[in-house]
């Protein structure tokens, strides 16, 4: 690819996290202003950016372009059903919430897609 995606329009909030995720995962609301690590199948608020000191507290994007690993059958470019993989990253998902996906990397399994 000779563009890059990422970032773009990307806005992040902070939430806590109790040490429960790692940066790059996609992460849903668990509690009043805390995230944690989706399960396979479940609907992502967003992707953690970066970990405080502490492993408390996280930065989560909410919204914008990002870049992330799928499993399963690589989605196609244009709108596609995604939820969560179970490992962090995202999975084709006819009954997932529909994503704008603007770049599939089938040789590193990454798709990066509108938040």
């Amino acid at each position: 690819m000779n563009v890059s995606f990422e970032g773009i329009g990307q806005w992040c909030a902070t939430f806590a996290c109790n040490g429960e995720v790692v940066e790059g995962q996609m992460v849903k609301v668990s509690g009043n202003g805390e995230v944690k690590a989706c399960a396979a199948g479940d609907a992502f608020c967003g992707k953690v950016t970066a970990i405080g000191r502490d492993s408390k507290a996280c930065a989560v994007a909410l919204g914008g372009m990002v870049k992330v690993s799928y499993t399963g059958t690589a989605p196609a470019a244009g709108w596609a059903n995604l939820s969560a993989d179970g490992s962090g990253g995202v999975k084709t998902d006819s009954a997932g919430k529909s994503y704008l996906v603007v770049d599939v990397d089938t040789a590193d399994s990454k798709v990066t897609f509108a938040l």
